[in-house]
This record gives C-alpha cells, structure tokens and sequence, in this order.
C-alpha cells in the first residue's frame, strides 16, 4: 500500500504577477497581493519587468497616459479613487513615468527571497508617496536596509551582467507572452489585465472562476 503523503507545496495554486515599478496601477497590486494571495491560499510568482521597451516596439515614445491627454487626465483622477478604495496612501508623482531600472534588477534578484514583497512594497511608496526617485543607489539601499544585511551586496550584484542580461530577457518573455502592460497576472496561460482584474485572477488560480 502506498502511503506517500502529497506534498502539500506542490499542490497549491498560483498565479505570476507581472509588474514595474513605475506603473501607476502596478502600485496598487504591488501594495495588496501578498496578503490577498495568502488568504486566499494562493503562492505568487513574482515577475518584474520593464514597460518601456514593450511601449517602444508599440512606437510609444512614453506612457499612453501622457501620450492621450484626456486618458492621463481621467487616469490620476481614477488612481486616487482607488487608493481610497483600498486604504492606500497616493500622491500623484512629479515625473512620470520614473524610470526604475535598478530596483526591478534587485527585485529580479530577490524574487526567491522572503525579503522581496516588502522591498517592492518600499520602492512603490518612494514612488507614489513620497515621490522620491527610485533608480539610484541610494534609494535602492534606503529600501533594503530595513530587510537585509548586506544591501550594497544585493546592489551589487543586481547591476551584474548576468542579472542585467536575466531583466532583458524576462522583459522579452513579457512581449513574447502578449503582455502590453501592467500589471499583468497568469494563471496558467490565462491572462487578467489590471489591477481590477488581480481579484479575478486568484479566483482563477483558486478554481472558483472558469478562465471563459
């Protein structure tokens, strides 16, 4: 008789969360899914990548919310609503979008570490809190000391060729997969656009929501 108990790991949904940094409703998500996704008995697959070379193969100069000046206006309206909605401090940023090369590299480091949710969380309220800017050492380090022991090492590391050459590639797996922006969510091969859509994709994950 086998008696070979199921690893209990194995059998636990979850569901891969495409995100940057500097994405307005990628903050949203970042600031809620951890908790969200354990409650809902649900693992994360944390997957940070870059926006812009996604819009640029669009021949998209920058965001298309400061491309459309009536979707730019509608969305900052929008993005304070939703913080609201959900208890989130928000302060529309001085530049936007911010570039945030740095912190998605320590944050494609870190995605098997314990530390990385609250890191991400760190980096999303220098950006759209404290508007601050995000891609330097100094502020990459202000986020990681709370978290870890040797944040210039993690620095460090993350600005490696192997682990630059690791964000462009994932970036590439980004546009190969149909992502057009973030955040982005997959269950499976099912994809869930939108922050409004991250309730969605842990039903998805959970079974308790046909994929169509």
């Amino acid at each position: 008789m086998n008696t070979t108990v199921p690893d209990a790991a194995a059998q636990k949904p979850s569901i891969e969360f495409w995100f940057e940094f500097g994405s307005n409703y990628s903050y949203l998500s970042v600031m809620r899914i951890e908790a969200l996704a354990r409650n809902a008995g649900v693992d994360i697959a944390w997957r940070p990548f870059l926006l812009g070379p996604i819009f640029r193969d669009f021949g998209w100069s920058s965001s298309p919310f400061v491309l459309q000046e009536e979707k730019g206006r509608y969305v900052w309206r929008d993005m304070a609503r939703q913080a609201a909605k959900h208890g989130l401090p928000f302060n529309k940023p001085s530049r936007f979008p911010r570039s945030a090369v740095l912190p998605l590299r320590v944050a494609l480091l870190g995605t098997q570490q314990e530390w990385l949710p609250a890191f991400c969380r760190a980096v999303m309220r220098q950006n759209w809190v404290d508007d601050m800017e995000i891609d330097s050492v100094a502020s990459v380090r202000l986020a990681l000391q709370p978290l870890v022991g040797d944040p210039d090492g993690i620095i460090h590391d993350a600005q490696g060729e192997d682990n630059k050459l690791a964000l462009r590639r994932q970036t590439e797996q980004a546009r190969r997969r149909g992502i057009f922006g973030a955040p982005t969510f997959f269950v499976g091969e099912e994809m869930f656009w939108g922050d409004d859509r991250l309730d969605d994709a842990i039903a998805c994950a959970q079974g308790k929501l046909a994929p169509y």
